[in-house]
Formats: C-alpha cells, sequence, structure tokens
C-alpha cells in the first residue's frame, strides 16, 4: 500500500543517527530516499558487532531501511556536480556535515541552494548550531546529555548523575527535524517556496527539561536527583516484589485511594502525610516505604497488570528482548521484518496510510549505478565517475 509521503523524493546527505532516523521516519511513510554516503561509509556501519552476514551492523540497520544507498566524494567538484543533478527533481535535503561545510563547498542554502532548487526543504541536524558562544562545535548524544543539563537530572542521590542509557537527544533531534520538514512541506503547498530546517541536538535537549525548567522558571527551584522517584508527582517509583520490580504513579488522590485498597492498607489514603499530592510529595521517602513493605510480597508482572486493569498506571520492568517478543509489542506492529532482517518498526500509525518495511538495510553504495542512471548518466560516464574515485560501489579503505 502507498505511504502517506508517496512521490516525495529525499536527498540524506546525514551519517550516524539523528539525520538518519529523520529519513528513515520519511522512508518508512513512503517518501523515496536515497542515502549518500562519503567514500568510508557512514561510520556507524562498524559500529559492532553483532554484523549481519553481509557485513551490515546491528547499529546501521535500525535506521537506515527503506533507503536506496548510493556513494560520492562530495569533497570533489565533479562528486558536488553529481549531487546538484539529484537535487534537481528532490524535495528534501537532509544533512549533518560540520557547519558551513555545505557552504564551504559552495552548496549553502542562502547562498545557491535556495536559488537554484527554490522548492527544496533543506534539513541541518547539528550539535549547537552555525552560530552564538557554542556555534560551530561538534556534538554527540552523551556530550550534549552533559551540556545541556539531561545528565544532572538523571540519577540518584547515592550513585550520582548518569547519562540516560538510549540516545534520547539523537532521536529526538531526529523526530524534530522530521517535524520541521514536514511543516515546511505543508507551508510550501500555500508559497511555492521551500525553506531551510535548523534542528540542534542542544536545543532538543533543552526542550526536554520537563518538568524541570517549568519548576525553575516559576519556583527558582534547582533539580534533585531523586533516582525512580519524580520530583513533582507521588507515588512515582520503583517498587520491589517478589519477581519483577514494578512502577507505580498515583496520578490523583482516587488513584492513591484505589491503590491503598489494592495493597490492603486503605488507611493509608486518610494519612494526613499522604491525603493529597503536595503532602505526598513532601513525605515522600515516608510513603514509599510503607509502599515497598506492602509490594515486596507480590508478583510483579501479575500485580502490575492487576494494577492497570483497576485504573492504577504501573508496568513491570522489562528488559529488552521480554519487549521485543511481547505480544503487544508485536500486535502494535513494532516489530517488521523484511527478508531476513528484523527491527523496531515505525511508531506512527495512520488509518489510511500506514508505514511499513518495504526494503531492509542495503549494503554500501548499492543503488550508486542506479541512482546515477535515473538522473541521466549514460554507463560510460557512470564507469568513468567510479574509475575516477567520484562515485563508489564498494567502500574506500
Amino acid at each position: 500500500m502507498p505511504g502517506a509521503l508517496e512521490g516525495l523524493k529525499v536527498v540524506d546527505l546525514s551519517r550516524v543517527l539523528g539525520g538518519p532516523y529523520c529519513a528513515q521516519m520519511l522512508a518508512d511513510h513512503g517518501a523515496e530516499v536515497i542515502k549518500v554516503e562519503p567514500p568510508q561509509g557512514d561510520e556507524t556501519r562498524l559500529w559492532g558487532p553483532p554484523f549481519d552476514h553481509e557485513g551490515i551492523s546491528a547499529y546501521f540497520a535500525g535506521i537506515n531501511r527503506n533507503k536506496r544507498t548510493a556513494a560520492l566524494d562530495l569533497s570533489r567538484k565533479e562528486g558536488r556536480e553529481v549531487l546538484l543533478k539529484l537535487l534537481e527533481t528532490a524535495d528534501v535535503l537532509i544533512e549533518n556535515f560540520k557547519t558551513g561545510t555545505m557552504e564551504k563547498w559552495g552548496m549553502g542554502y542562502a547562498d545557491t541552494l535556495a536559488g537554484k532548487f527554490p522548492r527544496l526543504v533543506h534539513a541541518r541536524v547539528s550539535g549547537f548550531g552555525a552560530d552564538g558562544p557554542l556555534g560551530g562545535f561538534p556534538g554527540y548524544d552523551a556530550m550534549i546529555q552533559a551540556s545541556a543539563g539531561l545528565v544532572s537530572v538523571n540519577g540518584s542521590p547515592d550513585g550520582g548523575p548518569v547519562r540516560i542509557g538510549v540516545p534520547v537527544v539523537d532521536l529526538s533531534t531526529g523526530m524534530n527535524a522530521c517535524i520541521g520538514i514536514l511543516m515546511a512541506l505543508y507551508e510550501r503547498n500555500r508559497s511555492g517556496k521551500g525553506q531551510f530546517v535548523d534542528a540542534t541536538l542542544y536545543d532538543s535537549a533543552v526542550a526536554l527539561h520537563q518538568p524541570h525548567a517549568p519548576n525553575y522558571f516559576m519556583g527558582g527551584m534547582k533539580p534533585k536527583l531523586y533516582g525512580n522517584s519524580h520530583g513533582n508527582l507521588a507515588p512515582y517509583a520503583n517498587f520491589p516484589t517478589k519477581g519483577r520490580n514494578i512502577v507505580i504513579g498515583a496520578g490523583n488522590d482516587g488513584q492513591f485511594r484505589k491503590l491503598c485498597q489494592m495493597l490492603g492498607k486503605p488507611e493509608l489514603a486518610d494519612d494526613p502525610r499522604f491525603k493529597t499530592n503536595k503532602d505526598r510529595v513532601a513525605h515522600r521517602e515516608e510513603l514509599e516505604a510503607e509502599l515497598r513493605a506492602l509490594t515486596k510480597g507480590r508478583n510483579g508482572e501479575a500485580f502490575a497488570t492487576e494494577l492497570m486493569q483497576n485504573g492504577v498506571p504501573s508496568g513491570a520492568v522489562m528488559e529488552v528482548p521480554d519487549v521485543m517478543e511481547h505480544p503487544h509489542t508485536k500486535h502494535r506492529g513494532m516489530v517488521w521484518e523484511k527478508d531476513g532482517w528484523r527491527n523496531v518498526g515505525n511508531p506512527v500509525k495512520l488509518s489510511r496510510t500506514p508505514a511499513s518495511p518495504r526494503s531492509k538495510p542495503r549494503t554500501f553504495g548499492a543503488d550508486t549505478r542506479k541512482v546515477l542512471a535515473e538522473v541521466g548518466y549514460a554507463a560510460a560516464e557512470i564507469d568513468g565517475l567510479l574509475a575516477a574515485g567520484v562515485a563508489f560501489t564498494e567502500i574506500r579503505k
């Protein structure tokens, strides 16, 4: 079935995570995405093990499905000339070069691309943007987690600050870039013009500070380390059982009262220390001690389900293999399979035009010849570009 973005052509020059994740989101929903890699390949091709039988790393495979792949040396004028041919029929360009690189190559959006391709949407993913006190600096997820304050709010009082265990900054930046691209394309329907989408890891990380930024702006509060607990809500924490730990969150007084009933101690809800959320937050340590004593003899998974059935938000602490094999994960279509490849599906569900796995991740340069032929290069010209080291079908060692 055609996806919602069928007919949209995207040239993806990005590497590593944020940009490729953005491009994959578009590709999953039907966009034609051509991933153009440098001669040495996207570095995540080497981020392993594990690797599949074709030598593709799991890391690369997780964010590069549904794309065709070609390879060009854009540091050379001839390579940039090929890129300009690709852009003649493209709607979107995604790149995450060091800021200033495209401008150095004579391919900056304002100076060149907007004039040559007025309908083009050019999205750049970068660490900090091109200007400002930190402008132009490189950025990886963990470094931005640190410099944008996310590490400082994650961890326990005993263990200290800890990096969040998934690349939340890279992924959120990819999502923000995708949202920005779709907004720009929607506006293009009115104006007929493309525009530049500036998505940075730093901005995305700062925007994730909910509720810490509002707490600071309104009350001057500096966040503390609460471990598995919450600074504004109680109970909202991880509790022991005789099986898996469970996370319980009572978002209102009614849910807290139901929790107390199900734990066999309804009088806790009438304790003056715990009657309202404000009271419970003020007496969090006493409350959590009471609840730990009541949950430790329960079966974690069964009790979490029972709580949810009775309207109390909860969840057993599952491990990744458990989640990927869970019946609900499969029911929601969150595991995709294609030609022996298996990975996480797309979370955006559309009723008439759903996302789908059309092709598994491709080997380096698999489509170079075909992509160049489609933009008008004759076979002899393609052979010449390959021989000259401008285009590639194999990684340059």
